[in-house]
């Protein structure tokens, strides 16, 4: 009698760590320095990510995909329970998108349809930023939300960058009323918001195919970032352009 209960315990141990190993730990929107907006080194941004738990990191920078490449290779060498996912913030003519899985970058000043299928050609990713915000480059300017949903792979549903307003939460209504999974990101512009709000899945993460379906099932983690550190985001952008990386003109 006395070994039944000890046999299910461990049976039960074991089953749970399976759980939690199998489990991934995704940001899908962070920048780095490559950015025009933003100061944090590509090394800085990884180190972060492996000492929060974050296991998958999609480095977003805005019209450039450099910053992302670096940071992969560094993952690589010093922190390889992280990926990266090459990644990119998109301006087009109707607002910004995130392609990810990306091998070159794509040109900013694109339709919103014809940068999806250039996300597509490249197999990538597509995914809907802060739609709903009305003090950046969010779709709701374009009006473009409904023709658009059926071609993306997921909405942000909670950005940790969104500190006033109902964006949050008109875009979570958006994502469910279109059938769409929601996704908590960081949107990190700083190392310290790096990992402030992921989201957890299960499966493998590592490819377009195991992001996609692990999505469906995708448990949200909702920080958000303080307004200090909001507030050192125009110091990024004057500094930036005073080492003249300021933002790239979009293609005619």
């Amino acid at each position: 009698m006395t070994g039944t209960p000890s046999s299910t315990s461990e049976a039960e141990a074991r089953e749970t760590i399976s759980r939690t190993s199998s489990r991934s730990f995704v940001d899908l929107h962070c920048h780095t320095s490559a950015s025009f907006d933003s100061l944090a080194s590509p090394r800085s941004v990884v180190r972060a990510a492996a000492s929060r738990g974050l296991t998958h990191l999609a480095i977003t920078d805005h019209d450039r995909i450099d910053g992302a490449l670096a940071a992969r290779e560094i993952a690589l060498n010093e922190a390889p329970s992280l990926t990266v996912l090459v990644g990119q913030e998109i301006r087009t003519r109707e607002g910004d998108l995130i392609g990810v899985f990306l091998d070159r970058a794509i040109p900013s000043g694109l339709g919103a349809v014809e940068a999806i299928a250039a996300v597509r050609e490249q197999g990538g990713l597509v995914g809907i930023p802060h739609p709903f915000d009305s003090h950046r480059g969010s779709l709701l300017a374009g009006g473009a939300m409904d023709d658009l949903a059926p071609l993306v792979d997921w909405v942000e549903s909670h950005n940790a960058r969104i500190l006033i307003g109902d964006g949050n939460q008109r875009a979570a209504t958006f994502a469910a009323d279109h059938g769409l999974p929601g996704v908590a990101v960081s949107d990190a512009h700083s190392v310290l918001e790096v990992g402030v709000a992921y989201i957890a899945v299960h499966g493998d993460p590592s490819t377009p195919d195991g992001l996609r379906a692990s999505l469906r099932t995708a448990e949200l983690v909702t920080g958000r970032a303080t307004v200090f550190v909001r507030a050192v985001t125009p110091i990024a952008k004057l500094v930036q352009r005073l080492r003249g990386n300021g933002r790239l003109a979009p293609n005619p």
